[in-house]
């Protein structure tokens, strides 16, 4: 395992929707399969219905999650953090992904049966999902707020 610390990496995209609509979006875990290239969707536990403090989840997907790992959220091995800030007409949506602890070989070598890319080149990979995401993301919020536009115009 390698103990220099991992840069922390992010993707930007500006999004013609207010920063409520598309937290709204990204908060809700059961649409995430849509814009996410690895995540399949996800599924509130313990009778939670929606995101608050202390709400658990399960994503689907090759990778999913906000901290990650066997001793998340306490000890995580990824973390996952969007921010939204006011700009023009809508927002700017940030997300970002800090790798806390890389894998030994064995994760190593998972890693890349379920991405499909080496751990070198993970980095690149997680930076073109975030960017995907973010399109994906934009255009939903985007198209929510369309109509709203429409009926005012």
């Amino acid at each position: 395992m390698s103990s220099a610390p991992t840069p922390q990496l992010q993707a930007i995209r500006h999004v013609d929707a207010s920063a409520e609509a598309v937290y709204d979006l990204v908060a809700d875990i059961t649409r995430t399969g849509e814009w996410s290239p690895e995540n399949q969707g996800g599924e509130w536990l313990d009778g939670a219905t929606g995101p608050q403090v202390g709400a658990r989840f399960r994503g689907r997907g090759a990778a999913f999650g906000f901290a990650v790992g066997k001793a998340a959220p306490e000890h995580p091995e990824t973390t996952w953090r969007y921010t939204f800030t006011p700009s023009g007409s809508g927002c700017d949506v940030t997300e970002q992904c800090e790798i806390v602890q890389e894998p030994g070989p064995v994760g190593r070598f998972l890693t890349k049966v379920a991405t499909g890319v080496s751990w070198a080149d993970r980095p690149r990979d997680l930076v073109q999902g975030m960017e995907v995401t973010l399109r994906r993301l934009a255009a939903a919020a985007e198209q929510q707020t369309t109509p709203a536009r429409d009926a005012h115009a």
